[in-house]
């Protein structure tokens, strides 16, 4: 074997261990970000449905005991327990679109974000722009980005998301307007929307200026 031949394969290998030490750091970061979905789950379900299930099974125990001794106030005890079960299905219901909101894949990145800005109660302006069917990995990493971040930002801020298609990527933006707070690059929720964006192979940038809003800025191939 030549010394040339000897510098290509030489260079084959390196290139081969730089893409198995990529490919095992991205599922790491894929690892990391979907263990930190889970515990953002788990955090809600304990401090949102099952608090509640727990309080109202403590109500319907005193309800039982004032049945016989003073009708009235268990009639008043069950209509309280009754508006807490609606509550509690509608936090159950939220969750359950925070997992996969059967809207985004029914009626597309657009309507899902626009319902998700409702629900929160956010002023936002969504604008999608995409072309061909968007690969479900890819819109729900955009959808729960743009969730999170207006989540974060809050209902008195205006704000505003665009998602357009970029040379076979899926871009979107978070611009919050006017005098917000700006967003925060330490906050931990951001940070896992970064590592769910790198994991699955794009990129993602939060500036921020407090006083004058902030912007988050991500990539996502529409393919790998």
């Amino acid at each position: 074997m030549t010394a040339r031949q000897d510098k290509t394969s030489g260079d084959l290998l390196d290139r081969l261990r730089l893409e198995v030490e990529e490919l095992r750091a991205s599922r790491e970061r894929l690892v990391r970000a979907s263990d930190a979905d889970r515990r953002r789950i788990e955090r809600e379900l304990h401090d949102g449905p099952q608090q509640r299930l727990v309080a109202l099974a403590v109500s319907l125990q005193v309800a039982r005991q004032l049945v016989d001794d003073d009708p009235p106030a268990a009639r008043t005890l069950l209509d309280e327990i009754g508006r807490d079960v609606q509550e509690a299905l509608e936090e159950t219901r939220k969750l359950v679109h925070r997992i996969y909101p059967p809207v985004l894949e029914a009626g597309g990145l657009g309507v899902a974000l626009r319902m998700a800005a409702a629900s929160i109660g956010a002023r936002t302006d969504v604008q999608v722009a995409t072309g061909g069917a968007c690969p479900p990995e890819v819109a729900g990493t955009v959808y729960f980005c743009c969730v999170e971040a207006l989540e974060w930002i809050g209902t008195g801020t205006r704000s505003t998301i665009s998602v357009r298609e970029e040379e076979a990527a899926l871009v979107f933006e978070i611009i919050e307007s006017g005098s917000g707070s700006g967003v925060d690059t330490a906050s931990a929720d951001l940070a896992g929307m970064q590592e769910r964006v790198e994991s699955l192979g794009g990129w993602l940038t939060i500036t921020s200026e407090p006083g004058h809003g902030g912007r988050i800025s991500g990539s996502l191939p529409m393919s790998r």
